[in-house]
C-alpha cells in the first residue's frame, strides 16, 4: 500500500507469534494470515471479524499490536482508502479505539497521540488535534519529541489563516492569528532544538521569521 503524507493515515500491520504445532496456536497463525490478506485485498468486513477473534485470544496481546487493529478499525468494504481516512464515522470510531489504547498501552503512548491528531486532521478537526498536542506536550516524554511539535506548528500555522480562523471582530481574530503564529514558531524552534535535520520544521520557521 502506497504511504501517505504526514497528514494521512496509512494501514500498519503487526502481528508475530511464534510459529507452533499446537491446533489452536495453528489457527491463530491462520487467522492471522486472513487478516493481513484481507486488509490487502481490503475485505474489511472480513478484517475486522478476523481481528475480533484474535483480539480475544489469551494468545494475542491485542494492545501490543493496537496498531493492527486501527488498519480496520471504521473501515468497511467497498470505499477506497481515501474514503477510509475520510469517513466521519470511521475516524469517530477510531479515535474511541485508539484514545481506550492510549490509556492501557503506556509505551506506545507518543505514536498513539500522532495516530489521534492525524485522525482529528482528517475529520476537520484542528482546533481539537492542537488542543491535544497542547494537553500532552508539556509533560514527559512528549516534551521531547520533535514531530509531535513539528505536528503542533504545522496545525498552529494552518489555524492562523483567515480561513481557519475563527469567527468575530477582525481586530480580535488579528490577534489570534499573531498568538498562532508564535505558537507555531515556538513549537518549530523546539522540534529543530530536538532534531536539527528536522526539515520540515526548518522550512516553516523560517516562512514564520519573515511574517
Amino acid at each position: 500500500m502506497s504511504s501517505k503524507s504526514i497528514f494521512g493515515l496509512a494501514p500498519r500491520l503487526n502481528l508475530s507469534l511464534e510459529p507452533t504445532s499446537s491446533a489452536r496456536k495453528f489457527h491463530i497463525r491462520r487467522l492471522q494470515d486472513i487478516l493481513q490478506l484481507s486488509v490487502q485485498r481490503e475485505d474489511f468486513a472480513r478484517a475486522k471479524k478476523a481481528w475480533a477473534i484474535l483480539a480475544r485470544c489469551t494468545e494475542v496481546d491485542w494492545i501490543t499490536i493496537w496498531e493492527t487493529g486501527l488498519s480496520v478499525i471504521g473501515k468497511a468494504t467497498g470505499q477506497s482508502l481515501e474514503e477510509h481516512d475520510t469517513s466521519r464515522m470511521g475516524n469517530r470510531e477510531r479515535l474511541d479505539y485508539l484514545k481506550i489504547v492510549m490509556l492501557r498501552h503506556k509505551p506506545g503512548r507518543e505514536q498513539i497521540l500522532q495516530e489521534i491528531v492525524l485522525t482529528l486532521i482528517a475529520s476537520q478537526r484542528h482546533q481539537e488535534a492542537l488542543d491535544e498536542l497542547e494537553l500532552y506536550l508539556p509533560s514527559f516524554p512528549f516534551q521531547d519529541n520533535p514531530v509531535l511539535h513539528t505536528y503542533a506548528g504545522l496545525i498552529a500555522l494552518f489555524l492562523a489563516q483567515p480561513a481557519g480562523s475563527i469567527s468575530g471582530p477582525r481586530s480580535q481574530s488579528q490577534a489570534r492569528e499573531a498568538m498562532l503564529i508564535r505558537e507555531a514558531k515556538s513549537h518549530f524552534e523546539r522540534a529543530l532544538a530536538l532534531d536539527q535535520e528536522n526539515v520540515v520544521s526548518l522550512r516553516f520557521l523560517d516562512k514564520v521569521r519573515q511574517v
